[in-house]
């Protein structure tokens, strides 16, 4: 027993039910992949049945839930919704059918659990991290507080409308970015272009020095990822721990006011993205081999360079630009110093780029909210199951 609700074993209350369905030729079938982090399904097109090496595949049907064994340290797990009823999925992605004691719904919800992640990654098995998988019956041995039906329909009621106020602050988000490249796009719409490269002093690099891939800690310093800057935002986070005895050079190293952009990334629409470090960065922190530090010359504002890096019309240069393979693409120094930008009087850069930002900054506050009502809801959950948050106490926060 749990302070909450009975732990029981998942095999008590679901069961592996899976369909096969022969591939044959001619056949026209509608191929799914499952996300991470409990996150749904995706639907990743149609297949011919001759044009696949499997023989059969998976069965999607609604209310199923249906998980990936390989990487499932990841949370790949959720509901099948009935958009996705009839999808077929390799066998790599066992389904399992709900008893009558669970709501389909609320195990949606706690396929969005990261209690429920843990649970998967502790039962993992396998040598290399990257192939570890999690076989059915391994899923079924996780024991989870499981309530009542009438309780699991309270608990829905209330995490779907914490899902609608984020889904609400998400398309706020979206919305003040649209705004921000429309608003960009026609304050620039007359200007000239120039290359880019007459109005940098320099391109600076970094290296790819040996590190761990855990974050540093204040007192350590560490190599940024290339995930460290996307559009807009420069995520101190995403950084790996310098092996011991590591140097890098004093000019790799961040600093606040840096223009950065990324050489080359697995994701063509992340290439070329540009950011500004903010004000209070930690030091310690150093450029990798796949991020470089855009130095302007006098006449070019930092944030202006930001935004017009961002333009669609610079976007579709950089996509041309890039090489690579389509696992990872990449862009010389050289190809972005002949990106071709509207360039504007150094007061009119700045009038644009205030302009620009300001907006971004009403999406920056809206996506800050929907991520803290994400922690509030995986709070929440917990607190239902494990007994420490009542339900009624619950749902009066909520209503």
């Amino acid at each position: 027993m749990s302070d909450g609700y009975p732990l029981r074993p998942l095999g008590e209350v679901m069961r592996l039910d899976i369909q096969r369905t022969p591939m044959k030729p001619a056949t026209t079938y509608r191929l799914a992949g499952v996300l991470n982090a409990g996150q749904g399904l995706v639907a990743k097109g149609e297949l011919d049945g001759g044009d696949t090496e499997y023989a059969a595949m998976n069965v999607l049907h609604v209310d199923q839930v249906v998980m990936r064994k390989l990487t499932a340290w990841e949370g790949p797990i959720t509901v099948v919704p009935a958009e996705f009823d009839e999808f077929v999925v390799s066998n790599e992605f066992p389904t399992f059918t709900l008893g009558p004691e669970l709501m389909p719904d609320w195990m949606r919800h706690v396929c969005r659990s990261p209690r429920l992640w843990a649970e998967m990654k502790n039962r993992v098995s396998g040598t290399v991290q990257r192939r570890k998988r999690l076989n059915p019956e391994q899923l079924l041995q996780i024991q989870l507080p499981i309530p009542p039906r009438e309780v699991q329909a309270r608990i829905v009621e209330m995490l779907d409308a914490v899902d609608d106020q984020i889904a609400a602050l998400d398309r706020e988000a979206g919305a003040a970015d649209t705004a921000a490249g429309a608003i960009a796009e026609s304050m620039l719409a007359d200007h000239a272009h120039v290359r880019i490269g007459n109005h940098l002093d320099r391109i600076e690099g970094g290296r790819s020095p040996q590190a761990v891939d855990t974050p540093p800690k204040e007192d350590e310093q560490g190599v940024l990822k290339v995930s460290a800057v996307v559009a807009f935002h420069f995520i101190a986070d995403e950084a790996k721990t310098l092996a011991l005895e590591t140097e890098m050079p004093k000019s790799a190293e961040v600093r606040a006011g840096d223009v950065l952009v990324t050489r080359a990334n697995g994701a063509i629409n992340r290439v070329g993205a540009v950011c500004r470090v903010p004000s209070d960065v930690r030091s310690g922190l150093y450029l990798s081999d796949k991020t470089l530090r855009m130095v302007p010359a006098g006449g070019l504002d930092p944030d202006f360079l930001v935004v017009a890096m961002a333009l669609s019309e610079v976007r579709r240069q950089i996509v041309m630009a890039a090489s690579g393979s389509a696992s990872m693409k990449n862009i010389s120094q050289s190809k972005i110093t002949g990106l071709e930008v509207p360039m504007p009087e150094l007061a009119e850069q700045r009038k644009v780029a205030s302009t620009v930002l300001s907006m971004r900054s009403l999406g920056r506050a809206s996506r800050a909210e929907a991520d803290r009502l994400r922690q509030v809801r995986a709070a929440l959950l917990s607190g239902l199951l494990d007994g420490t948050i009542s339900i009624d106490a619950a749902e009066l926060e909520v209503a």
